[in-house]
């Protein structure tokens, strides 16, 4: 059963070597590293680009847009050649934080304060569904997949309305607004998103199970970085609106 991240999908895994020696087998301790160490590259050039930004420099916009389209063809590469995930991986990492970093400037220019409540709230909702799978009081069931899928795909196509809607100027109401529907929906999403995880996390417990090369770790905390992204910006739209509407 694929998982709505793309980048999660077992395939990847059935393609995949299996080898013999534990020492060189996919394990939990091992993609937790790594994907430590991709969230340390991700900030790191958030951090640059969110400097260049509020200087203001005429580079932080370049960065952006270079991360935003960089970052989309690297994450493209590592998921049809997870094997070369140890050096694209750290990459996209590097890419997206220079495309986060300019995201994260802008709103909070509109927004002060919005950036640090975004990421203590995507700290939150990360450990919140790692306890809640890992107790077992959420459990990836077909039934789970089907519908965390399912509701992924339909947002993906609101989004591809909407992306297309924009190119014959005119805009899908409500969804961009700072309304009640419009904070639902975003709302909604960020649910929808944070439901992810579940299955990125027992998407990694398969890849272990089915002791999967070690390179495979680096894929993992690739294929996590993805929705914990997703995910961010996503709390970043909701926590705009919701500034947006107390202001009016």
């Amino acid at each position: 059963m694929a998982t709505a991240n793309p980048a999660m999908n077992e395939a990847v895994y059935r393609r995949a070597e299996r080898t013999a020696t534990s020492t060189e087998v996919m394990t939990i301790e091992g993609t937790v590293l790594k994907t430590a160490v991709l969230m340390v590259i991700l900030m790191i050039t958030a951090v640059y680009t969110w400097s260049e930004a509020m200087a203001p420099s005429p580079l932080a916009n370049g960065l952006m847009i270079g991360g935003a389209i960089g970052g989309f063809i690297v994450a493209l590469v590592t998921i049809f050649l997870p094997k070369f995930s140890p050096i694209t991986a750290p990459i996209y990492a590097a890419l997206e934080g220079l495309f986060l970093g300019g995201v994260s400037a802008a709103f909070e220019a509109s927004y002060h304060g919005i950036v640090i409540k975004a990421v203590g709230l995507s700290i939150g909702v990360l450990a919140m569904m790692l306890l809640l799978y890992g107790t077992g009081i959420i459990r990836a069931t077909e039934k789970f997949k089907i519908g965390v899928v399912a509701a992924t795909g339909a947002i993906c196509l609101v989004y591809v309305v909407s992306m297309v809607m924009s190119l014959f100027g005119t805009r899908m109401p409500f969804i961009y607004e700072s309304s009640l529907v419009g904070i639902g929906f975003s709302l909604v999403v960020v649910v929808i998103a944070a439901l992810n995880l579940i299955l990125d996390f027992d998407f990694i417990d398969r890849g272990v199970q089915l002791r999967a090369p070690k390179y495979m770790e680096w894929y993992g905390g690739f294929s996590l970085m993805v929705t914990l992204v997703w995910m961010y910006l996503e709390i970043l739209r909701l926590l705009a609106k919701m500034q947006g509407r107390s202001r009016n």
